[in-house]
C-alpha cells in the first residue's frame, strides 16, 4: 500500500496548552484510521493542522509527498474534509453551495451538473437540493458538508464526528459508505465514540492530551495495550470526559 500521509513530530501549542503534543504517524490507501479520545484530546486541533486551516508550532505534515507548510494548495488538491459542526452558508440552497463548492474545485458546465448530482445521490440530499440551508436539521447539515468534502473524489477524506446528529438508520448508511469508499482511499475519523470506531476502523488511534496512547486494531490493543492505560483512557469516553 502507497503511503499518502505522513505525520512527523507534530505540535500545536496555544499558549501554555500543549493540544498536540510531539505526534507522528503515518497512513496508507485503504486504511481507515479511527482517531479515538474525548472531546478535547486533540482529534479537531490535528484534523485542521492536516488541512492547512491551523498552523503547527513544529514538526511536518506530508500530504501525498507534498508538505502542508510549504506547498498548501497542492497538498490540499488531495484532500477532503468535514470539519466539526458542519460550517456551511445558511442563506445559500444546497444546490447552489454544492454548485459554488464544485466550481472551487474546477468543475464547470456538464461536469459540474453531473458532480454535483452524484455526490448529493450519494449522500442521500436528493430531496433537499432546493431547500436553504438554515432551514435544515443537523442531521442534513452533516449530510450536505459530507457531500461537499467528496466532490473532488480526493485521495485523502478527514471526518470530524461524521455521524453526529444522524438518526440510527443514517448513521448505518453513513458507516457503510465510509467503509466502501476506505477500500481505495485513506479515511481519517474522529471520534469519541469506541462503537463507530470498532464498526468502521481498520486502525485505531487512541489519543489523550495530544498523544498516542495506542495504535492498532482493535484486537491489537487489547492484546499490547497496557490494561490501565486503556482503562483510564475508556472510562474517560465513556464517562463523557469531553
Amino acid at each position: 500500500m502507497q503511503t499518502s500521509l505522513r505525520i512527523k513530530n507534530l505540535n500545536k501549542n496555544f499558549g501554555s496548552l500543549h493540544a498536540v503534543n510531539d505526534l507522528s504517524f503515518k497512513a496508507q490507501t485503504g486504511e481507515i484510521i479511527a482517531i479515538l479520545g474525548p472531546n478535547g484530546a486533540g482529534k479537531s486541533t490535528l484534523m485542521n493542522m492536516i488541512t492547512g486551516f491551523l498552523a503547527p508550532s513544529s514538526g511536518e505534515i506530508l500530504v501525498c509527498g507534498k508538505n502542508i507548510g510549504e506547498n498548501a494548495l497542492e497538498a490540499k488538491k488531495h484532500i477532503g474534509f468535514l470539519p466539526e459542526g458542519s460550517p456551511l452558508y445558511p442563506d445559500l440552497n444546497v444546490r447552489t453551495f454544492l454548485n459554488y463548492m464544485a466550481e472551487l474545485r474546477g468543475f464547470y458546465g456538464k461536469d459540474k451538473a453531473k458532480r454535483v448530482n452524484a455526490v448529493a445521490e450519494t449522500a442521500k440530499i436528493t430531496n433537499i437540493m432546493d431547500q436553504k440551508i438554515e432551514t435544515l436539521s443537523k442531521g442534513y447539515l452533516r449530510r450536505v458538508g459530507f457531500a461537499q468534502s467528496i466532490l473532488s473524489d480526493p485521495e485523502i477524506l478527514l471526518l470530524d464526528e461524521p455521524t453526529d446528529g444522524l438518526d440510527p438508520n443514517q448513521k448505518e448508511h453513513m458507516r457503510n459508505l465510509i467503509k466502501e469508499m476506505g477500500k481505495d482511499k485513506t479515511i481519517l475519523i474522529s471520534t469519541h465514540l469506541l462503537e463507530e470506531a470498532e464498526s468502521i476502523a481498520t486502525r485505531i488511534l487512541l489519543i489523550n492530551k495530544g498523544r498516542i496512547l495506542v495504535d492498532g486494531t482493535l484486537k491489537d490493543i487489547l492484546f499490547k495495550a497496557d490494561a490501565q492505560t486503556l482503562e483510564q483512557a475508556f472510562k474517560k469516553l465513556t464517562a463523557g470526559d469531553k
